[in-house]
């Protein structure tokens, strides 16, 4: 990097060290391109720092908590396993968290050196489409670039009556607990309140859910969300549907909430998560020192992420649906190379969805309803873990696999899966559908025995019409 009076000069800077951010510079890095990442808090972003690892690691501790629960109640396990009554202490557990965290803010910080690139830490505001100040702790920092890529993340949505303090909490705040609260209302049925809902409910709390849609998890079918509704109720989880919620009572220690039939119910609360969704982050970071193309509340672009603003890109969740960090990711390494002159754009066939509920579900391509409504004649295949060999020997032959292909010449539109570890299938699930597969390709593939994959032989076979196992 050079360094003048008037600041540090680069080809590329990059606004934001989350997921798109430090991939977009550990790639540019690679093909030589002289890169600044500016980076206010812990590279990583949200999904490394608040979102999707902290809540993958206390999940996991949930499971652990509730089967060795499970092994402890009088008629104990199935499995023939019993031992003495299991304690959680939620700060260890918040504190094993927080080292897995440490080690990947430190990975990622490692691999955009070790590749070239530099990292700033300070939070920057762009002062035009080619120079961002930076406020460090050293002071004030410019740095120019020929490239800019605006990769800020997100925030988390809040609800009007119900801002964020010590008693309604975000996922971020959720996520920090150290004790297990007694009665947790979760408002909003999606994946994140669902995922968190269930974890706290394996942990011990009295969980209740208020969802303003008709079912939960509502951007998929009701196939999809029934297992995962069965299990909630299986743990006790209450769930109000058609529901709104509106304030905290005035003694601050229920929620009060407007039912499907417009009555008032107050439910009694230690905590409230608010889990309705993330907004772009828009304020702060000097959005408004450029011309910027909008499309609603995010900033529109092309298929090569390029903005309204020459040489200006952006990526991941201010860009729109869907606000994953894979996407963002996708972004950031095609980004680089098309600045760096390959002939690259952004426009993947399907973008995997994961919500690690119990049972999990992953969601590639189209949906069976979707499908239909853009005109396709389809070939559905379903084939439930009921009758899988490997899901029976794991305790989970909850769920299923569904292959949805178009009838007149087997391509393969969309895949999904409800079931214990299904999530680890998606990729094979995208790659199927990345490649154009036809329901042949998937049913002729020598699927490995005993697994959990082999469902989604059979789904495929069952939309030939000649499944073997059901």
């Amino acid at each position: 990097m050079n360094v003048t009076r008037s600041g540090m000069t680069c080809d590329v800077l990059i606004l934001g060290a989350g997921p798109g951010g430090y991939a977009a510079a550990i790639r540019a890095g690679q093909l030589g391109l002289k890169t600044i990442v500016v980076e206010g808090a812990k590279p990583g972003g949200t999904c490394l720092n608040v979102g999707c690892i902290p809540s993958k690691a206390m999940i996991h501790v949930a499971d652990e908590f509730h089967k060795a629960c499970e092994f402890s109640s009088p008629k104990g396990s199935p499995l023939g396993i019993k031992h003495a009554k299991p304690k959680l202490d939620l700060s260890q557990s918040v504190a094993w968290k927080d080292g897995i965290v440490a080690q990947l803010n430190a990975g990622v910080a490692g691999l955009v050196k070790k590749n070239g690139a530099t990292l700033v830490k300070g939070w920057g505001r762009m002062l035009d489409g080619k120079t961002c100040e930076v406020e460090t702790e050293e002071g004030a920092k410019l740095i120019h670039a020929e490239h800019v890529i605006l990769a800020p993340g997100s925030v988390a949505t809040s609800l009007p009556g119900l801002p964020f303090g010590d008693k309604i909490l975000s996922s971020t705040e959720a996520l920090e607990l150290t004790e297990v609260p007694k009665k947790l209302v979760v408002v909003g049925g999606g994946y994140i309140g669902l995922e968190l809902g269930t974890a706290f409910a394996k942990m011990g709390s009295k969980v209740t859910i208020v969802e303003f849609a008709t079912q939960i998890l509502p951007h998929y079918d009701k196939d999809i969300a029934k297992p995962v509704a069965k299990s909630l109720a299986d743990l006790g989880v209450t769930v109000m549907l058609g529901a709104k919620a509106k304030s905290l009572s005035d003694n601050g220690s229920a929620l009060l909430v407007e039912d499907e039939s417009g009555k008032e119910i107050s439910l009694p609360a230690d905590k409230v998560l608010v889990t309705v969704g993330r907004k772009p982050r828009m304020d702060g970071w000097g959005a408004d020192n450029l011309y910027l193309t909008m499309d609603g509340p995010f900033i529109k672009i092309d298929s090569k992420c390029r903005t309204s603003m020459s040489d200006v890109y952006a990526i991941g969740d201010v860009t729109g649906e869907p606000t994953l960090a894979h996407r963002a990711i996708a972004q950031g390494e095609a980004v680089a190379e098309i600045i760096a002159g390959k002939a690259r754009q952004f426009d993947p066939v399907c973008i995997p969805a994961v919500c690690f509920t119990d049972p999990e579900v992953v969601v590639t391509g189209l949906l069976p309803q979707q499908a239909k409504d853009q005109g396709y004649d389809v070939e559905i295949g379903l084939f439930p873990f009921l009758a899988n060999g490997r899901a029976m020997t794991m305790e989970s032959d909850s769920g299923f696999v569904r292959v949805v292909a178009r009838k007149d010449n087997h391509v393969v539109l969309g895949v999904q899966a409800v079931g214990k570890g299904v999530a680890e299938l998606s990729s094979s699930f995208a790659l199927a559908l990345e490649m154009g597969a036809r329901l042949e390709d998937i049913a002729g593939t020598i699927h490995a025995h005993p697994t959990q994959s082999e469902a989604f032989q059979e789904a495929a076979l069952k939309a030939l019409g000649h499944a073997l196992h059901i």
